[in-house]
């Protein structure tokens, strides 16, 4: 515990060797709590404040251990950047020789196999697809890790990437022919061997699902878990307890199945009739949901004759074409583990369509061209309880926004952690000199059909003031789109729009103009690092309710009400709480960084519960005088400490 003092201190190793490095007694305190867990055993929580530079603090402590580690993170892009800069600059500045290892799922890593039969096949549904496939050629003759994210040049969502890359229905495992070139294997094997690991959420659920159905284990035994942006947890979690049917599961096994039917077999053409049936009767079944992008309960599905007789065409097209691959089991592998997921499939269907539990949730939800079909559990906690129970280790959870208020419970009682001990640092930021927060006056009850064009007219003569660069963040796609029509022409700096070209790009964009302003919803509200000048104001729509038509919610809020709980203080608020700290939280990301943040919603002041948002918020000056945002902005940035409106406002 000395070690982390004389390492993160201010006379310490990091100060010394890191260009910057700013040492924070509460990095610190947190370094020495978290050395203290991995040492005694048990689990801790955290919430540490933007600034305090929780990374190094875990980081620290997990490497001076000695200890097998796994850290989790909440996104690719933060594990990618926890990998590739933070963890070498920890490792060189301390100079442990500790063997590390990033470790993604299947779906990260180039499949040799897949990228030989589609080159194979030949047909792709453009030629942009092509000139994609070609590129990956190349770049799978140089590549040592196989991960896509090192052909930056194409987007992760473009469409090549699933046909050269594997699921965990179509992996061959053992039995591939490409076996033996196969990254992801090798990056296990990695992390096998590795003292420290780095993977994200998804890759820590899988695992534990994994387990439960008798697969082994896919993480190595550890020591102790870190997981970092912890508030992502409870909702990926409950994603992988469930179960999920695809409309794209069902179309991508029967394009599988016919093509090791012609590489394998080839004399029962009965099956190549089959796969075309199948695929048909799952677009037949998508037709029947209607053009809506929507979510709904299984409740709407159950009353509707064409729903379940379109269901029912595919139920039986999957039992058919099963029946046709046991004719020919034992021809080829491929064609052995088409079989098997066909018979996962029709187990997974049939749970699905059972008479519903009271501990389980039904839904559905339709995309633009595909549909998928869930089972998701009521409560994880138990759940969760048990899988962390099945590894020995320590576990720290820990993220800028855990706490609402100053309590942990609402986090405790998702995933079952209420044995936790717990810690809460505060950001080290001076928030009252460096951020103003406005709360206009006179905009309708957010409810109110002109509410999003209000916004946007409060919204002009603050961008005027901000001279753009401002972030306006949406609880709806509807709410963005709207507003994106009422700001052309209103304002004179660039406007980018969520949806308009990839996340990654408009970031790129928006730090490069310097004055521009995004608009965007929920992914843009965390996981988002602008700092300086660039990003001086956020302005946020309404409170981060989550929709009040979504099925899991529903189902949740009833289940709550039954108990006698009170599921909009016990469930709803604390989560919108926790998201609207993350949304405020794009505003202040350094010492040096100065802004305005308004948040639109007048139900913080009018409403009872408005007082659990501003107790979760940062200390920051508060207005709602328009004047004062406008001084605010033509202030300089070195206005001296305990001057000025901000100051006078905070006194207030």
């Amino acid at each position: 515990m000395d070690d982390t003092y004389a390492i993160l201190g201010p006379d310490g190793l990091l100060s010394r060797t890191i260009e910057g490095f700013t040492s924070r007694p509460q990095q610190q305190e947190m370094a020495r709590r978290i050395a203290r867990v991995m040492e005694r055993g048990g689990v801790l929580i955290c919430e540490a404040g933007t600034g305090i530079g929780k990374t190094f603090a875990y980081l620290v402590p997990a490497l001076l251990s000695g200890q097998k580690v796994i850290i989790s993170t909440g996104t690719k892009n933060l594990q990618d950047q926890l990998f590739h800069r933070d963890l070498p600059l920890i490792r060189k500045a301390l100079a442990l020789p500790t063997n590390v290892a990033l470790l993604k799922g299947r779906a990260n890593y180039l499949c040799p196999h897949r990228l030989e039969l589609t080159l194979e096949e030949g047909r792709l549904q453009s030629r942009e697809m092509v000139d994609q496939l070609m590129r990956i050629q190349r770049w799978a003759g140089k590549t040592r890790a196989g991960d896509i994210a090192e052909l930056s040049v194409l987007p992760e969502e473009a469409p090549i990437w699933p046909l050269v890359t594997s699921t965990s229905d179509n992996c061959l495992g053992a039995d591939c022919p490409s076996f033996s070139s196969c990254h992801l294997q090798e990056a296990r094997r990695r992390a096998q061997e590795a003292d420290l690991v780095v993977i994200n959420h998804h890759l820590l659920c899988a695992d534990f699902s994994l387990k439960e159905a008798g697969f082994g284990d896919l993480l190595p035994q550890a020591d102790c878990f870190i997981i970092d942006e912890a508030h992502q947890l409870p909702e990926v979690a409950s994603n992988f307890f469930g179960i999920s049917v695809s409309g794209r599961q069902l179309l991508d096994l029967a394009k599988d199945t016919e093509v090791e039917y012609l590489r394998e077999a080839g004399d029962l053409k009965e099956v190549a009739a089959q796969c075309d049936k199948m695929a048909k009767a799952v677009r037949d079944l998508r037709l029947t949901f209607g053009v809506d992008i929507r979510r709904g309960p299984w409740s709407e599905l159950a009353g509707n004759k064409h729903v379940l007789a379109a269901l029912q065409q595919v139920r039986g097209a999957l039992s058919e074409l099963a029946g046709l691959l046991r004719v020919i089991q034992g021809r080829g592998k491929g064609l052995d583990s088409c079989l098997a997921r066909c018979q996962q499939l029709e187990s997974d269907l049939d749970e699905l369509t059972k008479p519903e539990s009271e501990e389980e949730i039904r839904w559905f939800e339709t995309q633009r061209q595909s549909f998928r079909l869930n089972l998701t559990p009521m409560e994880i906690s138990g759940l969760f309880r048990e899988r962390m129970e099945r590894y020995q280790g320590s576990w720290v959870f820990t993220s800028a926004t855990l706490a609402v208020g100053e309590s942990f419970r609402h986090f405790q009682r998702q995933l079952g952690l209420d044995q936790a001990e717990s810690a809460l640092w505060g950001s080290p930021f001076d928030y009252p000199q460096q951020a103003l927060w406005y709360l206009p006056k006179g905009l309708p009850d957010p409810s109110a059909a002109d509410y999003t064009a209000a916004v946007v007219e409060e919204a002009v003569p603050i961008l005027e003031a901000s001279r753009g660069r401002a972030f306006m963040l949406f609880t709806s796609h509807r709410a963005l789109r709207q507003a994106a029509e009422l700001l052309k022409g209103r304002i004179q700096f660039p406007l980018l729009v969520q949806g308009s070209a990839p996340k990654a790009e408009l970031l790129n964009r928006f730090r490069e103009h310097g004055n521009a302003v995004l608009l965007g919803t929920s992914s843009f509200w965390e996981g988002v690092d602008v700092r300086g000048e660039a990003l001086s104001c956020v302005i946020i729509d309404k409170l981060p309710f989550a929709s009040p038509g979504d099925p899991v919610l529903q189902a949740r809020i009833s289940a709550l009400r039954k108990r006698g709980g009170n599921p909009f203080m016990e469930y709803q608020v604390p989560q919108a709480a926790i998201a609207l700290k993350q949304g405020a939280g794009r505003l202040i990301r350094d010492v040096r960084d100065r802004g305005v943040l308004v948040i639109c919603d007048r139900r913080l002041l009018k409403r009872g519960y408005g007082q659990t948002f501003l107790d979760s918020m940062p200390p920051m000056a508060r207005t709602r005088d328009p004047a004062d945002v406008v001084r605010f902005f033509a202030q300089s940035d070195d206005c001296e400490p305990g001057s000025g409106p901000t100051a006078e406002k905070n006194r207030e």
